[in-house]
């Protein structure tokens, strides 16, 4: 099969085939789930989050973001490999912009970019798909505004902002985004939204109407304790298998156990 395109997606709307995107910030984790059938791997800039250990994505830098993109596309043959423009890296300049968006399908490997904001990122988001790239949407709740917004709320719960977010995104489709990710936005107000765009949405706590789903590789996995959001559901907990894990090995080393002679090499001429 062979690699999925925005053309792909598309179709797979008007067929009504689901969609299925995660994100991937690894060699490894890439190819696992490039192998697994997914759809869309996204290089998020939430890479900041649960793997840079940053409070939240705002200090995600775009030779961090490159770095971990050119691993991803090493490790996808078939998934559509999108890169997050972080923070300050799309929104001083469209020149700046374009050579930003630019870096990550020359340099980094990937087919699309994508970036936060709704009508008031339209003639950014026209300029850089007049240059050939590839752009995803991203409204709702965004988290590079988290500190505009007060925090990570759900986004479109009046009729005046679900109105907002309806207006973005035929704003954003105009000016020629291929796909939209709608994050914490109440179900209704998603299946509206779908209905209106000609475009695949992939929803992130957005209910079950959108083209498609989001979730974060690590809270599917399970790979943090403590809660999560409302909208994960934890596949697996691998963060307690690991754990148990890990402490096994801790406790054979202490014990003298581990190595046993399976794990040992023999000297030359042993019997």
């Amino acid at each position: 099969m062979g690699r999925v395109t925005t053309a792909t997606l598309q179709e797979m709307k008007k067929r009504g085939e689901k969609i299925t995107l995660l994100t991937a910030y690894d060699y490894p984790t890439a190819r696992l789930l490039d192998e697994a059938g997914i759809d869309i791997l996204l290089v998020g800039d939430s890479v900041g989050n649960v793997v840079l250990g940053y409070e939240n994505t705002l200090p995600v830098t775009m030779e961090e973001m490159i770095h971990h993109t050119k691993a991803v596309a090493r490790g996808a043959k078939r998934a559509m490999v999108v890169g997050d423009m972080p923070f300050l890296s799309y929104q001083i300049s469209i020149s700046e912009a374009i050579r930003n968006a630019g870096r990550f399908l020359q340099e980094a490997g990937a087919q699309a970019v994508k970036l936060e904001g709704g009508k008031e990122r339209a003639e950014t988001v026209r300029a850089l798909v007049e240059t050939g790239i590839p752009v995803m949407g991203h409204i709702g709740l965004t988290p590079q505004s988290v500190h505009q917004l007060g925090g990570y709320r759900v986004q479109g719960r009046s009729e005046e902002a679900a109105k907002k977010l309806l207006e973005d995104a035929l704003a954003l489709e105009e000016a020629g985004i291929f796909s939209l990710v709608l994050e914490c936005v109440p179900a209704p107000v998603a299946q509206m939204i779908t209905s209106k765009l000609r475009i695949p949405t992939l929803g992130i706590g957005a209910g079950p109407f959108c083209d498609g789903q989001v979730l974060v590789t690590h809270d599917l996995l399970g790979l943090y304790g403590g809660r999560v959001p409302k909208f994960v559901k934890q596949y697996i907990r691998l963060y307690d298998q690991m754990l148990e894990a890990v402490r096994s090995f801790r406790e054979e080393v202490r014990d003298g156990v581990f190595p046993g002679p399976e794990h040992c090499y023999d000297f030359p001429g042993d019997s």
